[in-house]
């Protein structure tokens, strides 16, 4: 008999806890979002910026059809890590949740409402047997009657707000410079240049920043509607740097 590695006696179900007070299999996806493409988020003076860079393996493959920014609301925007199916069924279910709470109560969900029923959602996934958890992170941010509310899920079900933060590989790295570098009220352009900086810091050491493999949004205070920023205002930024 080979002796066996203490994680492997207790990682076969998500609901079982090792003695030292782990789940593994909720590691285990935090894991795979550890490896995604990373996206960040930051607000500035009037709104909030999403950014995210797209893993695009080869040249057939048309950039546009990757998804990492989900529009989920009119006023609510989500950046994924991990695992895109995992994100689209997420997705899809924040969508039906907004649109729900327009229907009974006619006025559009809060932020935080939101992000607290995506939330909840991952973390029954960690709690009963017969399932795995969701190997995705979200930043979700949206712009409501208590001002800009930026928030991260976890696997887990954790969440906590944020003025920036960043999602996926190397993102302490990322998250170190928004720490150094971010203010309040800075301007679009600053907070777009913020965005594209910190999202260098996820690229592999040979890869290149191809504006092609981005994709921004951006929720403005005043309409409280996303729109997206164009590759022509990508460039003009990128070369102003």
């Amino acid at each position: 008999m080979y002796p066996v590695s203490q994680p492997a006696n207790y990682d076969r179900a998500a609901t079982m806890f090792s003695p030292d007070g782990r789940l593994y299999q909720v590691e285990y996806a935090s894991k795979i979002v550890s490896q995604g493409t990373m996206g960040v988020a930051c607000k500035y003076n009037e709104g909030i910026i999403f950014g995210a860079h797209k893993k695009v393996p080869s040249n057939l493959m048309l950039p546009e059809s990757v998804e990492k920014i989900f529009p989920v609301d009119d006023h609510i925007v989500a950046v994924s890590a991990g695992l895109v199916g995992d994100a689209r069924r997420l997705v899809g279910i924040a969508r039906q949740k907004a649109q729900e709470n327009k229907m009974y109560y006619e006025e559009p969900i809060q932020t935080e409402t939101l992000v607290k029923e995506i939330s909840n959602v991952k973390q029954v996934f960690t709690q009963y047997g017969g399932m795995r958890p969701f190997g995705i992170s979200f930043i979700v941010g949206g712009v409501d009657q208590t001002g800009k509310r930026l928030f991260e899920t976890e696997p887990s079900g954790a969440l906590a707000e944020y003025h920036a933060v960043a999602i996926g590989k190397n993102r302490n790295k990322a998250m170190e410079f928004f720490e150094k570098e971010w203010k309040e009220n800075i301007s679009r352009d600053a907070a777009i240049k913020l965005s594209l900086k910190a999202l260098e810091h996820g690229l592999d050491e040979k890869e290149k920043f191809d504006v092609n493999k981005l994709q921004f949004m951006v929720i403005d205070t005043n309409t409280r509607k996303y729109s997206s920023v164009s590759k022509e205002e990508l460039k003009a930024v990128m070369s102003a740097k």
